[in-house]
């Protein structure tokens, strides 16, 4: 018979520490253990995997390939048993947990997990912040978010939990044709947006005009200016509205690049409730049917 190694949940929870605290001191300090202790559970963890798992150049601490590998896994065997001790503690849910979302995913599904979980846990305060994804990563880094929702720019990102992907719709007013001597006038979230981005590039590439008719933050005003007529966009499904028609390709909108969507945090943070916010958030993650979904890499 096979022998098997387990992998105890509290060396787990020490890499992950180090990894998304930047060094053993830090991690330290937020688990409550010196810093001998901490190099300690870090060599036993790689004893018991056979590998190397962190890498030092200078002050900087990084993964190796299999701790990258590694990573992924111990994220969400913490996850898995952290969410099972919530089930125990329910009492200690409280507090405030700040999440960061992009404008459309504030009014699809995630809404309803939100709205969910704000019912079941009245002792949580949840304050939510809609913003392009490259600022959502950056208040993450800073942890002046603890939960986010966002675009992916690389396969790999820090405090990645889930990833799935996006495919984005052109839209437009049922009644809407546009004349191919025009250019097409499109509607866009600010600078920086990814949906804006790859609406430009597609049409850059297919050597058809456009112009921008109408820029906002918010998704809603988005959507009015698509259903007035005044202009075209790019939506997820999800967020395709009544009244609205996706344009096909034979109008000349071609396929719209796919977008990688992550759920990241970091789980040394993350209080009790956020834990358990995380797990319906992946769950619902899970259930959603548009889109791929893809295990944590």
């Amino acid at each position: 018979m096979a022998v098997i190694t387990n992998l105890p949940t509290d060396l787990l929870r020490t890499f992950i520490a180090v990894v998304e605290l930047g060094g053993h001191s830090k991690a330290g300090a937020v688990l409550g253990r010196s810093q001998p202790a901490i190099s300690l559970q870090i060599r036993r963890l790689e004893e018991l995997v056979r590998a190397q798992l962190l890498s030092q150049d200078g002050r900087t601490i990084q993964p190796t390939p299999a701790g990258e590998a590694l990573l992924s896994y111990a994220r969400e065997m913490v996850r898995i048993n952290d969410e099972a001790v919530s089930y125990f503690h329910r009492s200690q849910k409280s507090g405030v947990l700040r999440i960061g979302l992009p404008t459309d995913y504030a009014v699809a599904f995630l809404q309803s997990t939100l709205t969910r979980f704000m019912r079941d846990n009245p002792e949580v305060a949840l304050e939510i912040h809609c913003d392009l994804s490259r600022e959502l990563h950056l208040l993450l880094r800073a942890e002046e978010l603890d939960i986010i929702v966002a675009t992916m720019s690389e396969p790999r990102m820090p405090y990645l939990s889930r990833a799935w992907t996006e495919q984005p719709l052109w839209a437009a007013a049922e009644g809407w044709t546009g004349a191919e001597d025009r250019p097409v006038p499109l509607g866009a979230h600010l600078e920086g947006c990814d949906y804006r981005s790859r609406m430009i590039g597609a049409l850059d590439s297919a050597a058809r005009r456009w112009r921008i008719v109408y820029t906002g933050p918010g998704i809603s005003g988005l959507q009015n200016a698509v259903l007035s007529g005044l202009c075209v966009t790019a939506l997820t499904r999800a967020t395709l509205l009544p009244g609205m028609r996706e344009l096909s390709q034979d109008e000349g909108f071609p396929r719209l690049e796919p977008m990688r969507i992550g759920l990241f945090y970091k789980h040394p943070r993350l209080s009790v409730a956020g834990l358990q916010l995380v797990s319906e958030l992946v769950a619902g993650i899970e259930s959603v049917g548009n889109g791929l979904r893809e295990q944590p890499e």
